[in-house]
């Protein structure tokens, strides 16, 4: 969305450039200036009150601008958007139709159009008042040109009947001439001032409008590509109906109107649930590689269990050998000692028996949860496909 400052500066900067060439012709404009100070002052009054005429324009354009990003954060699910904007004044019908409503608009082929008329007839009337000061400037300016004019022709005309070159003094008669021909050149002078005033004025104020108009043609095409781009036209088949120069009733069109808003919900929780089911495929794969990881984890565990307890078997039989091939050469010392081992090994093998049961125990226990918990997602992702 185009902001209006940039327009302003360039009208902050032309009239920098106008005052400027003002201070620097000071002398000779205040000269020309009071050759006629009324209607001069009157161009000058009219010069000003155009000129804040003109930024008003653009800078109402500002809250209008304002409205419009609140209301776009407000779609994009920021609730205090509007809140701290002012109501709009060009777009109050718009603002009015919209509401507080969420998502993608809906505004049929000739809402939008009604709208956007009716947005370019206000910043067309917004735009009168210039265009007539405008030409309020030229009038005044021909206006004291032909006053001048007609003063000077007047005063040409009498200075002519009171000429008498009959007889007398001809310096006499020179200083009548050069008195006479005062009135002559004052007219003139209000005659060229006027124009001088009014046509500058005109100039300015000319720039000036183009600027306006240029910010009011900018906001306005922001608003129609906004509006292209954010609702979705409810026309279908009404619109070929109002083209063949049939009538449709209001409450089918308003029953059609219904009827694509709630496909259009219909829509978005469809591909809420897509995305769903997305996430809930994700996490099966997720799963099934975790439980991938255990069955392996679980595979070299027992295959580590089954060794040990080989190789404990296997030590236990060697040693029960060999308290039988020393049974009788030992002493009582050494008995003890071998019934200890003896003892210690038993107790050995009871403890890797009842650690590999609490194992399997565990890991079964952490099957069964993997188990439901793989269920309870496979009928979330059944529901999800349903709706």
């Amino acid at each position: 969305m185009t902001r209006p400052e940039r327009f302003l500066t360039r009208m902050i900067l032309f009239l920098v450039v106008v005052v400027v060439v003002v201070g620097l012709l000071f002398p000779a404009l205040y000269g020309a200036f009071m050759t006629n100070a009324a209607l001069n002052g009157l161009i000058m009054t009219a010069l000003l009150a155009g000129i804040v005429f003109i930024f008003r324009q653009v800078l109402i354009l500002r809250p209008e601008v304002a409205w419009l990003h609140g209301y776009q954060q407000f779609q994009h699910d920021r609730p205090g958007a509007l809140a701290t904007v002012p109501e709009p004044v060009l777009l109050g019908p718009l603002a009015r139709m919209l509401g507080e409503k969420r998502g993608r608009l809906m505004l049929s082929a000739l809402s939008m159009r009604t709208v956007l008329d009716g947005l370019a007839a206000r910043l067309d009337e917004s735009r009168e008042l210039s265009r007539y000061l405008i030409s309020l400037l030229i009038f005044l300016g021909l206006l004291g040109t032909f006053w001048g004019l007609l003063h000077t022709v007047r005063s040409v005309g009498s200075v002519i009947g009171n000429l008498s070159v009959s007889g007398g003094d001809v310096a006499t008669m020179f200083a009548s001439l050069q008195h006479g021909l005062e009135a002559p050149l004052t007219g003139m002078g209000t005659a060229f001032s006027c124009s001088l005033f009014g046509l500058a004025g005109s100039l300015v104020l000319g720039f000036l409008e183009l600027q306006a108009t240029q910010a009011q043609h900018r906001f306005f095409q922001d608003v129609e590509d906004w509006l292209s781009g954010a609702t979705r036209l409810s026309t279908g088949a009404a619109g070929n109906l109002e083209t063949g120069d049939q009538s449709i009733p209001v409450y089918v069109q308003a029953l059609l109107e219904q009827t694509a808003e709630n496909l259009d919900g219909l829509q978005r929780i469809v591909a809420s649930g897509e995305e769903s089911r997305r996430t809930s495929n994700a996490n099966l794969m997720a799963l099934t590689e975790r439980l991938s990881t255990l069955t392996d984890q679980m595979r070299a565990e027992q295959t580590l269990l089954l060794k040990l307890t080989e190789s404990q078997m296997e030590m236990k039989q060697v040693l029960g050998r060999l308290a039988d091939a020393t049974a009788g050469g030992l002493d009582e010392n050494s008995r003890q000692h071998l019934r200890n081992i003896d003892v210690y090994l038993a107790r050995l093998v009871e403890e890797t028996s009842s650690g590999r049961t609490q194992a399997v125990g565990e890991i079964r226990n952490e099957i069964k949860v993997l188990t439901r918990t793989i269920a309870a997602l496979a009928e979330e992702a059944e529901r999800a496909d349903g709706r």
